[in-house]
């Protein structure tokens, strides 16, 4: 799924148990290099340690391979250090940091058949359903799609007697009937969908029923994206390098897209001076209620249209600043990132200490409205490591590569 969470990606909670090291099964495959021994010495320590021992086998170190004249890391190894700030000239990379941004925006075009198969899929819908919603949400609504996002649209509608599955099959009936293709009701997963694709726009989309928690997390996403362009200039590029480096990838042990612009918020919330507020924090100006959670914040965005007036960085000091957080900065054995009180709250608060089934909470990513999900849950010890590697990696070409709006997007060579 996309931006805007919609039910999880692991199955269901076990009893509670003592965090243990993860056996090589964990990582789907993504880490080499590591035996049994080295994975069962990197206890949760290892996440918060600022010095880490070299991995061994292939990898190189990242620092010394980014000094040297534009080489360009295929492997991943580790920084022992952050910089005390960051170099002097990185200005000088954010015209092609925007210009990367920019291509990365869905086009006109885009945007207009999204809204064809919307009207399409309402025209369907209606015939069955006419006092139903169509709600877009995740990526294709909240302004953090790129040109290859699918829509996801969200059916809210009175459903009676009926169960959720039973709707589900009767509206991927009725899309057939309709002629639209590849339609395939998915009633085991965790958020129950129909999929389809559009023949006369060419999307796909995945339709679910009465998910309204992604509506929300989809409203006050793209309110935060109104508030600074610099939110969207920094997930772009975030996630444009998430993907590229392999670490997109929750079902690998890795974090959503969702996760990354949720850390983008929070990040911008903290910076001094702030260039994002915290919108659950002030007065309450939109609420939807679901599933008897209230879901609410201020969002007279007209109020807040300079608020991050103060603080002048650009796009170029925002991309190093915030991978010298993640690779540095941030304290993995007790801080919770939240949006939702604009700040870093303790693992300890949130009662995320322990692991129990497949929550590790290692890596810990509060939802703004379903606070009692960690978006962070499926990092294991290995891939923790991963993603602290990349993440060292991508400040230490920021700060030491002479052309790092390449460098930096160099897709991770699963081969090598």
């Amino acid at each position: 799924m996309s931006e805007g969470y919609s039910g999880g990606d692991e199955a269901g909670t076990e009893a509670e148990d003592r965090l243990e090291p993860e056996s090589e099964q964990d990582t789907g495959g993504h880490l080499r290099g590591l035996d049994r021994e080295d994975v069962a010495k990197n206890s949760l320590d290892m996440a918060a340690n600022q010095e880490w021992s070299d991995v061994g086998g292939s990898e190189r170190p990242s620092e010394q391979l980014v000094r040297q004249s534009n080489q360009v890391p295929h492997s991943r190894g580790r920084m022992r250090r952050s910089p005390v700030e960051c170099r002097p000239d990185i200005d000088t990379f954010t015209p092609g940091l925007l210009a990367l941004y920019e291509s990365l925006r869905p086009s006109e075009e885009h945007k207009s058949k999204q809204q064809q198969l919307v009207d399409s899929l309402a025209k369907s819908v209606s015939k069955e359903w006419p006092n139903a919603q169509l709600h877009l949400y995740g990526s294709s609504a909240n302004s953090f799609g790129t040109s290859h996002s699918d829509v996801d649209v969200c059916l809210e509608m009175e459903i009676g007697t009926a169960s959720t599955v039973e709707v589900l099959v009767r509206l991927a009936d009725v899309l057939r009937a309709d002629n639209f293709d590849n339609v395939e009701a998915i009633t085991s997963a965790r958020v129950p969908i129909v999929k389809m694709s559009d023949p006369g726009s060419g999307f796909s989309c995945d339709i679910c029923i009465n998910n309204l928690f992604a509506v929300a997390n989809t409203k006050l996403l793209k309110d935060y994206a109104q508030i600074d362009q610099r939110l969207l200039q920094l997930a772009f590029l975030v996630k444009h390098w998430a993907k590229l480096r392999g670490v997109n990838e929750t079902y690998r042990g890795t974090l959503s897209s969702y996760a990354y612009v949720l850390m983008c918020i929070n990040f911008l919330q903290l910076r001094e001076p702030k260039i994002l507020p915290c919108l659950q924090a002030m007065e309450h100006t939109y609420t939807m209620t679901v599933d008897d959670t209230e879901c609410a914040y201020f969002d007279e965005l007209h109020q807040l249209q300079d608020f991050g007036a103060e603080n002048k960085e650009s796009i170029a000091e925002l991309l190093w600043a915030f991978f010298d957080y993640w690779a540095f900065r941030h304290d993995y054995r007790r801080g919770v990132i939240s949006v939702r009180t604009g700040s870093t709250i303790s693992k300890q608060e949130k009662n995320w200490t322990t692991r129990v089934g497949n929550d590790r909470h290692l890596l810990c990513i509060e939802d703004p409205f379903e606070t009692e999900h960690d978006l962070g849950r499926a990092v294991d010890r290995q891939t923790i490591r991963i993603l602290k590697e990349e993440f060292e990696r991508a400040a230490a070409l920021l700060q030491y590569n002479n052309d790092p709006c390449v460098a930096l997007f160099e897709p991770y060579d699963h081969e090598n």
